[in-house]
């Protein structure tokens, strides 16, 4: 009497366990490379806002003008082309040229931009006019995320030493219409720019401004 070819029970069960020990080292390694690629796209996307905010920081301060601008109180009154006082979160406000306009507006191509450190995010914000009208609200943009600390420092051209305020002096008098008082327009010869954030800790730039 002959016996018919096959599997025992014993080797079936083998089998099976060797194929669920495989698929489960396969769907961990599976999971662990899924997880992984995302982390990296986490990073990733981190860099490219940390070099895409620090890029904007750049061309804004490397168009700044010498140019004063009346303020959104409807007073009349002129700000400095460059401001900060170092006391609240308002960080610097300034003029710059070079504002881009692909559409082809009626509008100049300066504006009015400020920095802000607002609940753990720097933020943008600029005016359609260098001048705003009455109480004109800002566009408002977040460059940073994650922020622990912003500085931003000026270099005197006078003392050659580092400050926290600009500009060096306060207006001499009342400015007329028509009058722009010097103390206004002086711009520093450099810009310290300084953030702190959760995950990458300092970054740090030095620009030059033009004069």
């Amino acid at each position: 009497m002959m016996r018919r070819a096959g599997f025992t029970l014993i080797e079936v069960v083998i089998a099976i366990f060797i194929a669920a020990v495989m698929f489960a080292i396969g769907y961990r390694t599976l999971s662990q490379a899924m997880v992984d690629r995302e982390a990296l796209n986490t990073s990733q996307l981190r860099v490219n806002e940390i070099q895409r905010g620090i890029r904007i920081v750049a061309q804004d301060f490397a168009q700044i003008a010498g140019r004063a601008a009346r303020d959104t109180q409807g007073n009349g009154e002129l700000q400095a082309a460059i401001s900060a006082n170092d006391r609240d979160n308002t960080l610097v406000t300034f003029t710059r040229t070079g504002w881009s306009n692909p559409v082809g507006l009626q509008r100049p191509a300066e504006e009015r931009v400020r920095y802000r450190f607002l609940d753990g995010s720097l933020l943008r914000e600029h005016w359609l006019s260098v001048d705003p009208a009455l109480n004109g609200e800002p566009r408002q943009r977040v460059v940073l995320t994650r922020v622990k600390s912003v500085e931003v420092r000026f270099l005197d051209p006078v003392t050659r030493n580092w400050r926290n305020d600009w500009p060096p002096l306060a207006p001499s008098g009342p400015v007329g219409p028509l009058q722009i008082d010097e103390t206004l327009l002086p711009r520093p010869l450099a810009i310290e720019f300084t953030v702190v954030l959760d995950d990458w800790g300092r970054v740090q730039r030095l620009f030059e401004i033009p004069t």
